[in-house]
């Protein structure tokens, strides 16, 4: 399932290793074109496949058959099947947490909320297959670890623009990420009661609600004080 794959698919616009913890998602180098369509075609047989049947019982011949891949050109790229697939998932979470930087976008926003939930609305055959292959967890700390970046680089950009010293973002954003995607998991075992652009603006008030709070004495020493 290429990024792209998932992103038309699923599909917005953008590895569970067996019996192994999902990996640190990290920037990673630009690939050329030709390897680029190779894993592409791989992970889109994937996805294909994963729509058909269970992840468990698709080979890695099977993704060869229906990519027109050949073996050796497979295990270049990949130790296995579910290299393939963390691999695919980690370049899909890389293009939709980018999306605002990478169109230029001219708002407050630090991530594209909106996008990732009507992505997610209209993906439902992939997530029950994401489901029933047992990879969801692996796929959320992927996707928040990528999030997590993307929206310190967004937070040091505005705050910048904004005159406000950017200080150091990597824990508020790391925390931001995380209540986007626990608002996500909220959203789709309620059904989605509510537009994705309605989580959009609940996020981004949450957000500049923190962001632009005045800073305040630390909780921990109104606990000491009270303890005397």
């Amino acid at each position: 399932m290429s990024g792209k794959k998932l992103i038309s698919e699923s599909k917005p616009e953008g590895k569970s290793r067996a019996k192994s913890p999902a990996r640190k998602s990290k920037a990673r180098p630009k690939m050329d074109r030709r390897t680029r369509r190779t894993r592409d075609a791989l992970g889109d047989a994937l996805v294909e496949l994963m729509h058909e049947r269970p992840f468990k019982s698709i080979t890695v011949q099977d993704v060869l058959d229906r990519a027109e891949v050949g073996r050796s050109t497979f295990y270049t790229h990949y130790r296995d099947k579910d290299d393939l697939f963390l691999s695919d998932v980690e370049d899909f979470w890389e293009m939709i947490s980018t999306m605002l930087e990478r169109s230029g976008e001219e708002s407050n926003r630090v991530a594209p909320v909106c996008e990732l939930f009507s992505h997610v609305a209209k993906a439902k055959a992939f997530r029950e297959a994401l489901v029933a292959s047992g990879k969801v967890y692996d796929v959320m700390e992927l996707g928040q670890g990528q999030f997590a970046r993307a929206i310190e680089q967004r937070l040091v950009k505005l705050c910048t623009e904004k005159g406000t010293v950017p200080g150091k973002f990597a824990a508020t954003a790391h925390a931001l990420s995380g209540a986007l995607f626990s608002s996500l998991a909220w959203w789709i075992d309620r059904g989605m009661p509510v537009p994705a652009a309605e989580m959009d603006n609940a996020f981004h008030r949450l957000v500049w609600a923190g962001v632009s709070a005045p800073a305040q004495e630390p909780a921990v020493k109104s606990v000491k004080s009270a303890s005397r």
